[in-house]
């Protein structure tokens, strides 16, 4: 397992969310900023070789992604909180419709 930390006080809105993730997980410099473009990259985080992201997992473990200060990003950012969780949820369908085992998991802290 892989874990990431996100510090969400660092996100105040839809421009610093998509900074925020792009920097911690090395989005390319075409990143479009929506989250079709954050659903492709992190689809692609058990390639053997980077391209969409800068970190990568083998297939079939698990990138766990931490949010620190949750209840106060929940009350600050609930659009951005609620997409990550539906998008986080959408990369993991995919990934089982293809049969992998690669899944990303969040936790809140």
């Amino acid at each position: 397992m892989r874990v990431i930390e996100i510090d969400t006080r660092k996100i105040k809105d839809w421009n610093s969310f998509h900074a925020y993730f792009k920097e911690i997980m090395g989005f390319p410099e075409s990143y479009a900023e929506n989250m079709d473009a954050w659903i492709s990259c992190m689809s692609d985080i058990d390639r053997s070789k980077p391209g969409m992201t800068k970190i990568l997992i083998k297939p079939g473990e698990t990138l766990t992604i931490k949010l620190f200060n949750a209840a106060d990003f929940k009350e600050r950012c609930p659009d951005q909180l609620q997409a990550l969780l539906e998008c986080s949820a959408f990369v993991n369908m995919r990934k089982i419709e293809n049969d992998a085992n690669t899944r990303i998991s969040i936790a809140l802290y």
